[in-house]
């Protein structure tokens, strides 16, 4: 009898073998996928800050053409005031 208790043993060792391989090759499985997944992820955010820095710095150049704008229509107001007031004296002069 000890004889076909260790061979039981045996085979339960075997099959205990077996199904901690099997559930290895799950999981390195799974572990692969989760790589590809988390390089694509990471690989979108490098994307994603890429197009974010892009917009940082098109927003700063437009915020300088904007002020240099601004400072145009704040001389174009000051040369059509003074063209309103050359008007007036014209007219004044007639």
């Amino acid at each position: 009898m000890s004889d076909k208790k260790d061979k039981q043993e045996i085979m339960s060792n075997e099959d205990f073998q077996k199904a901690v391989l099997e559930n290895f090759k799950v999981i390195k499985s799974q572990l692969d996928e989760n790589t590809q997944i988390l390089k694509a992820l990471e690989h979108k955010a490098e994307i994603n800050k890429a197009e974010h820095d892009k917009m940082s710095n098109d927003i700063a150049h437009m915020q300088g053409d904007i002020t240099s704008i601004k400072n145009v229509v704040t001389i174009v107001e000051e040369v059509t005031a003074q063209n309103w007031n050359d008007i007036i004296k014209l007219k004044k002069a007639k």
